[in-house]
C-alpha cells in the first residue's frame, strides 16, 4: 500500500465512528455549525467499506470465489484500513454467515417473493439487514447508507425498493424477527431442526448432520444449538509458533498474542495484520487454527515401532500442516515428503516450508496421492492424510461453504477419502502410523470412512488397527478433556474454540 493510500485510509478511519457511521468533515474535526460558505453540492458516492463488502458478495455469487480470498486484496487495493477494513470485513463475512436468517426476514418484509428479486438487489438487502440486525449500526445510518449503495450499484428504482424493505426490517428488533422466522419455518412448533436451521442460518441437512455427529462423537444432542451459534461467530486469528524456528514466548513478544489454551504452539492475536509480525513474515510462524495444530502435534506424538525417519504429508496444500511437520521433523532428525495434486497449491507448500531447514524437507512434489501406496509401498514411517472434505467443521471460517455444499457432495468426497486412506495404509510400513484428518465432523467422512478402510486393509493383506488417540492428545494438550469410550478425537468450535477437526490414528500391523 502506498503512503498516499495509507493516508487516505487513516483519514477515512477518522471519519467513521465506533458504530459504523461515516462522519462529515466538520464532525470529524470537531466543528459544529457552518463557518464558511457551503460548497457546491457534489454527487453522493457510496461508503467505500460497504461497497467493498457488496463487491465481495457479488464475487462469491458470480464466480464461486471464497470471501477470504477476495476481500483482503480488495481492501488493500482500495486503501481501506483500520475501522473501515474491520467494518467491511464484519459486514461481508457476517452477511454471508447469516444469509439464511436474513433471507427469512426479508421474505416477510418484502412486497415480492425473494426469487423474483434480482440477485444484486438481494445482496444489497442482505447487507442492509445485517447492519440493522447483526451490527451496532443505527437504523437511520444503515438504511440511508445502504440505499445510497443501491442507487449507485443497482439503480434508482431498485433503491426505492431497498428503502421500503429495510424500513420494514427496522420496525422490529432482532428478537422479534427471530421468533417470527422460527414460527414461519415451523408453524407447529415441533420441528427443532427446521427452527434452528432458519434462526441459526444453516441448511437443514447440515443441522441434521451436525446433530448426528455430536451424538456419534459422544456429545449430547442438546449441544446442537451451541454448535450452530459457534459456527456464526467470527473465528479468532490464531498463530502457530513452529518449534525450533521460533518459541511461543518470542512470538508473543513480537505480536502481543496470548496463549490459545490447548496447543502449546498456538497463540491468539488480538488485532492487527499477522503479516506485519516478523516471525510470520519470515516463515518462522504462521496463521493456523489451533485445531489444525492439535491434530498435527498429536499425529507426530503417536508412537511408531522402530525407526522414525521418513514422513509423508499426502495432501499438503496449502502448507500449514506441512510447515509444522517440517519444523518437528527437523527437531527429530526426520525427513518430510510433501505431496500435493494441484501445482499452484504445491507452490504454496514450498512457500510455507521456506524457513524449515533444508535437510528436513526431502521433497515437495506434485502428484495424485491415490497412487502413492502402489508406487511406494511401505516407504514411510508416518503418513498424514488431511483429506479433502466438505469443510463442515470450518463454516465460521468459510461462511459461503454452507450454501454451496449439498448432500450429493458426500458420496463423491467419501469415495475419494476411502481411496486416499487405502493409499496411505499401503504407503506406511508395518509398525508405522497413519493420521487420518478431516475438517469435518460428518460421520460419513470420519467414522464410516475409517471403518471401511480398516476392513479393506484386512482384505488387502495390509491390516491396520485403530490407535487410541485420547492419551496421545492428552500428552500434547493436558487441558484437553477426552470423551469416554472414544478412540478418535473430534474437536468442536463450541467446546474447544477450534475448527471441528477430526483425527483417527491407525497403526499398520
Amino acid at each position: 500500500m502506498s503512503r498516499d493510500e495509507q493516508g487516505a485510509g487513516r483519514a477515512r478511519d477518522a471519519r467513521r465512528d465506533a458504530r459504523g457511521r461515516q462522519r462529515g468533515e466538520a464532525r470529524a474535526q470537531g466543528r459544529a455549525g457552518r463557518t464558511t460558505a457551503a460548497p457546491a453540492r457534489r454527487a453522493r458516492t457510496s461508503d467505500p467499506a460497504r461497497a467493498a463488502a457488496y463487491d465481495t458478495l457479488r464475487a462469491v455469487a458470480e464466480s464461486e470465489a471464497y470471501a477470504n480470498l477476495v476481500l483482503p486484496p480488495l481492501l488493500r487495493e482500495r486503501g481501506l484500513a483500520g475501522r473501515d477494513a474491520a467494518f467491511a470485513t464484519e459486514l461481508a463475512y457476517g452477511t454471508l454467515r447469516l444469509r439464511g436468517r436474513y433471507d427469512a426476514v426479508l421474505a416477510q418484509a418484502s412486497s415480492r417473493p425473494l426469487d423474483e428479486v434480482d440477485p444484486p438487489v438481494l445482496d444489497v438487502l442482505r447487507l442492509g439487514a445485517h447492519q440493522l440486525l447483526g451490527m451496532r449500526v443505527p437504523a437511520h445510518a444503515a438504511v440511508s447508507e445502504t440505499v445510497g449503495l443501491a442507487r449507485e450499484r443497482v439503480g434508482a428504482g431498485a433503491a426505492q425498493f431497498v428503502n421500503a424493505v429495510l424500513r420494514r426490517v427496522a420496525e422490529r428488533p432482532l428478537e422479534e424477527w427471530l421468533t417470527r422466522v422460527a414460527d414461519a419455518a415451523d408453524p407447529g412448533g415441533a420441528d427443532t431442526v427446521a427452527r434452528l436451521a432458519a434462526v441459526e442460518s444453516h441448511p437443514a441437512w447440515v443441522v441434521r448432520a451436525l446433530r448426528e455427529s455430536l451424538v456419534g462423537s459422544g456429545r449430547p444432542a442438546a449441544e446442537l444449538a451451541a454448535a450452530l451459534v459457534a459456527d456464526n461467530a467470527p473465528p479468532r486469528v490464531t498463530l502457530v509458533a513452529r518449534p525450533g524456528l521460533v518459541s511461543s514466548q518470542e512470538l508473543a513478544e513480537q505480536s502481543g498474542a496470548v496463549p490459545a489454551g490447548l496447543a502449546p504452539t498456538a497463540l491468539v492475536l488480538s488485532g492487527g495484520d499477522p503479516g506485519d509480525v516478523p516471525a510470520v513474515r519470515d516463515g518462522l510462524a504462521g496463521v493456523q487454527d489451533e485445531g489444525s495444530q492439535l491434530v498435527t502435534l498429536a499425529f507426530v506424538e503417536a508412537e511408531v515401532a522402530g525407526r522414525d525417519e521418513r514422513w509423508l504429508d499426502m495432501c499438503a496444500g496449502p502448507g500449514g500442516k506441512a510447515a509444522l511437520l517440517g519444523a518437528l521433523a527437523a527437531q527429530r532428525g526426520a525427513r518430510l515428503v510433501a505431496n500435493e495434486v494441484q501445482p499452484h497449491r504445491a507452490r504454496l507448500v514450498r512457500q510455507a516450508l521456506r524457513a524449515v531447514p533444508g535437510e528436513a524437507v526431502e521433497e515437495v512434489r506434485t502428484g495424485d496421492a491415490r497412487t502413492v501406496g502402489e508406487l511406494e509401498p511401505g516407504a514411510y514411517d508416518r503418513v498424514l492424510l488431511d483429506a479433502p472434505c466438505t469443510g463442515l467443521g470450518a463454516l465460521r471460517r468459510r461462511p459461503e461453504s454452507r450454501w454451496r455444499r449439498t448432500p450429493a457432495d458426500l458420496a463423491t468426497l467419501a469415495a475419494l477419502q476411502r481411496e486416499l486412506l487405502a493409499s496411505a495404509v499401503a504407503a506406511v510400513r508395518p509398525g508405522g502410523v497413519v493420521g487420518y484428518v478431516t475438517c469435518s465432523p460428518h460421520l460419513a467422512e470420519t467414522q464410516l470412512v475409517v471403518l471401511d478402510a480398516v476392513r479393506a486393509a484386512a482384505r488387502a493383506g495390509t491390516p491396520v488397527a485403530v490407535v487410541d488417540a485420547a492419551p496421545v492428545m492428552a500428552r500434547v494438550a493436558p487441558a484437553w478433556e477426552p470423551v469416554p469410550g472414544r478412540q478418535d478425537v473430534q474437536l468442536w468450535p463450541h467446546v474447544h474454540g477450534t475448527d471441528a477437526m477430526h483425527l483417527t490414528l491407525l497403526r499398520r500391523s
